[in-house]
């Protein structure tokens, strides 16, 4: 692998390339030998910027990197995990999880008022059915509007066009840390109640299946307590069956030696929610996903998963 250069495939986004770029900050440390070329590619998800997440379905940010990756026009890919649908293709592989940055959602707004003081009215920006919906569970006095971008673009759009409509809005704390935009933060939402996106905060490395050198370069950012909440969350995900258009996701987290997962099921309004957890050993990581998705529909989540 040291004869050409590693070819990395990502978003063109800031934040794509930055995230990009922590795992080639490890990589070549690693392998100081190996030059690495980064190799930007529009999604679908990056060219259409108006319709609606759920519209555009799961995979709109992955499909064309994977395309490329198929073609061996790139040796291996960095996406969002989150990004990712939960059943990963024949002829792909995940080989390596990055260590999670914060997996929680944050809020932002003008003031930097905290939601519980947002007045009747107030309008955040989200085009996400899940936190749709927990927004208007825990903060019924908002009205919430749908919002496209990336990071910077929904960021401007919630705190300094004074005529976007937008008095705030939720985002992914992991992104906006990596921009270095902490400090519009107006209150990091606890995860019990903002359940965070399945895989949100983890960088997944993707390679093709065959590709065993690949895989092996890439390892080295392998985080196992990473590996198991993935694999946790990702299990419940495709046993609900839910995709881009249903609020429902887990979160998965250590508690002591023990790995916890909880998870959320609603409706688009948040104003039926069913929650659970459950927890076991690390190993046992994707089975407590099916068990918890398992008593969720048990308990009401399947009428809501059929009706989305």
């Amino acid at each position: 692998m040291t004869s050409k250069a590693v070819r990395v495939g990502t978003r063109g986004s800031a934040l794509a390339v930055r995230q990009t770029e922590i795992v080639l900050a490890t990589l070549r440390a690693v392998h100081p030998s190996v030059t690495f070329e980064t190799v930007t590619i529009t999604t679908s998800g990056d060219r259409d910027r108006t319709s609606p997440i759920e519209r555009l379905g799961v995979g709109t940010f992955v499909r064309e990197i994977e395309e490329a990756l198929a073609r061996s026009d790139i040796d291996f890919a960095v996406h969002s995990l989150k990004d990712l649908p939960s059943a990963t293709p024949a002829e792909f592989r995940l080989a390596a999880l990055t260590a999670r940055e914060d997996p929680r959602d944050v809020l932002v707004t003008r003031g930097r008022v905290k939601l519980a003081d947002l007045p009747r009215g107030a309008r955040l920006g989200t085009s996400s059915p899940r936190r749709r919906a927990q927004l208007l569970a825990a903060a019924p006095q908002v009205t919430v509007l749908p919002i496209r971008g990336n990071v910077d673009t929904r960021l401007n759009k919630c705190l300094v066009e004074a005529d976007s409509g937008y008095d705030g809005g939720v985002l992914a704390a992991a992104g906006v840390a990596r921009l270095g935009r902490l400090s519009a933060v107006a209150e990091f939402l606890d995860p019990r109640v903002f359940t965070p996106a399945v895989g949100q905060g983890i960088l997944a490395v993707e390679t093709r299946s065959g590709d065993a050198a690949t895989a092996r370069l890439v390892a080295a950012v392998e985080d196992p307590r990473s590996r198991a909440a993935a694999d946790a969350e990702r299990s419940f995900l495709s046993a609900m069956g839910g995709g881009c258009a249903v609020p429902v996701t887990a979160y998965a987290f250590f508690d002591g030696p023990r790995l916890t997962v909880a998870g959320f099921v609603s409706d688009a309004d948040g104003r039926e929610v069913v929650r659970d957890e459950v927890s076991g050993p690390p190993r046992e990581a994707s089975g407590l996903g099916r068990r918890l998705a398992d008593a969720l529909l048990a308990s009401g989540a399947r009428r809501l998963v059929e009706a989305s």
